[in-house]
């Protein structure tokens, strides 16, 4: 399993509650809480009592005891990851490359393997906690040249296991992160697109959300000033299911 979205910052919490509320602020990637008001304006009665940080704890429901160690938020982060983000991993990439005849990267998820993984102390996944580094998802500029091909920490199990397979190379080689190039496509001869769907007036978003508002956000990424890629592709894709739940 994958070590390398934890934060030192999280795992250095102190409680549980502080745990969530960093895991929670690292996980906030569309919108900051700060515009959450001003963009869902026009439904706002109806969904001020919805707390985003409360359904992020829900998740950790009956494992908020027991965590002491750096290791033990660790090992909860990995069981967020698990149980939320590996979800979407598996039916954006699993499902659509094999459809496509593509092969790809995806986690070892036979039922034993994944339980054993879970039982396993950090030291045998990450051996170097304090390199471990907050990647921002939103930031903009290139990432892959800043966050990726840095560190060959991680996954020490699997490779002192390949060790007497493939050459030394290969099991001490640095770990190479990949990136779909949304926020470029969200610009140049997407703008356009982009535009038409989401700045039109006769998008059906904005019975929910707050035109001014969306369009800033969204302006901001096609300045260049800001990196929306993962909020530009949310109004895509609710556009996109509105358009045909009410086509």
């Amino acid at each position: 399993m994958n070590c390398s979205a934890v934060t030192r910052g999280a795992a250095g919490a102190h409680d549980f509650e502080e745990y969530i509320d960093r895991y929670y602020v690292f996980w906030q990637r569309l919108v900051d809480n700060r515009h959450l008001q001003k963009l869902f304006a026009p439904i706002w009665m109806d969904v001020k009592h919805v707390w985003t940080r409360d359904i992020f704890r829900d998740v950790f429901r009956d494992r908020d005891s027991c965590l002491e160690r750096p290791e033990d938020y660790i090992n909860h982060s990995l069981y967020f990851e698990a149980k939320t983000f590996l979800h979407g991993l598996l039916v954006v990439e699993d499902k659509l490359s094999m459809a496509h005849g593509l092969e790809t990267r995806v986690p070892f998820l036979d039922n034993d393997l994944v339980d054993f993984a879970m039982r396993c102390p950090v030291a045998l996944k990450l051996n170097k906690m304090h390199e471990v580094m907050r990647i921002n998802e939103n930031e903009a500029g290139d990432k892959q040249a800043k966050y990726f091909l840095k560190t060959n920490d991680g996954k020490q199990i699997l490779r002192d296991v390949m060790r007497q397979y493939i050459p030394d190379d290969i099991t001490a080689g640095v770990k190479q992160g990949f990136s779909a190039p949304d926020a470029s496509w969200f610009k140049g001869e997407s703008i356009e697109y982009v535009r038409k769907q989401l700045l039109s007036g006769k998008a059906r978003i904005y019975q929910y959300l707050d035109p001014g508002t969306a369009h800033e956000l969204i302006n901001e990424h096609l300045r260049g000033e800001q990196n929306r890629r993962l909020f530009i592709w949310s109004l895509l894709s609710v556009e996109h299911w509105l358009g045909c739940t009410y086509a």
